[in-house]
């Protein structure tokens, strides 16, 4: 008899209504601890939306947001990022008048209960700066540790985002889009990264992609949203062989 792995993250009847319009409507998800899962839809559909509530940026309506059993739905993003919650976005975020192994370690020395402050940045030799450097030739970025990170190119500032991620030591990681922009020669490398970060830290990924031949070659699940409801989760090719996705997302009558 397989045992259920708990779950990393649970939502419950989410809603969000911004000014008489329904945005997201009794959202339901349950994602296990340990696993990968791809989130698709049409644009509009809610996708991003749904991942600023999970991170605190946005309050829902109604419904519930659990992290590892907690609840977490009225915390702040802060208190979330403590409780193990990282997130990247759309846009790469990241300090472009900091070199790449600054950026990094300023989040090693953050993770480890130090400043966040650019003024307060650790020695060389210590703790923050080694795991900053090992994240980095990770995700085969050692190379350009002193390169401006706004200098670099779109899939190096990715990969930049993925060993901030590493050093954060997050247990949930939302990735929003993390192919968007990245050129097709990088796209193999930044899914192995991905890959790497989910075995080497065991942390639960939850992606937004709209690259789906991509999604679908390396989640265990994907949910499927549209109109703000999440309509099929369920394992990659169940989901392609769905007819009510089929309908909904590629436009085909079942």
């Amino acid at each position: 008899m397989h045992t259920q792995p708990p779950s990393a993250l649970r939502v419950e009847g989410l809603g969000l209504k911004i000014g008489g319009a329904t945005i997201l409507k009794d959202v339901n998800l349950d994602v296990p601890q340990g696993s990968i899962v791809g989130v698709i839809g049409p644009n509009g559909a809610g996708k991003t939306t749904l991942f600023n509530v999970i991170s605190g940026l946005v309050t829902p309506t109604s419904g519930s947001v659990h992290l590892h059993g907690d609840d977490i739905t009225r915390t702040s993003v802060a208190a979330r990022a403590r409780a193990g919650l990282g997130r990247t976005f759309q846009t790469s975020s990241y300090f472009p008048m900091l070199t790449v192994l600054e950026n990094v370690r300023l989040a090693a020395q953050v993770s480890e209960g130090g400043s966040n402050s650019l003024f307060h940045f650790p020695k060389r030799g210590d703790t923050a700066t080694v795991k900053a450097l090992e994240s980095l030739e990770k995700v085969g970025l050692a190379h350009k540790a002193e390169t401006l990170a706004g200098d670099v190119s779109h899939g190096d500032k990715r990969k930049l985002e993925i060993a901030v991620l590493l050093v954060s030591e997050a247990s949930l990681v939302l990735l929003d889009e993390p192919m968007a922009g990245v050129a097709s020669g990088d796209v193999t490398g930044l899914v192995q990264n991905i890959r790497d970060l989910q075995q080497e830290t065991q942390c639960t990924v939850l992606m937004v992609e709209h690259h789906i031949d991509v999604l679908l070659g390396f989640v265990d699940r994907v949910a499927v949203m549209y109109f703000g409801n999440i309509i099929a989760f369920d394992s990659p090719q169940n989901i392609m062989e769905n007819p009510t996705v089929q309908s909904a997302y590629l436009g085909k009558t079942a």
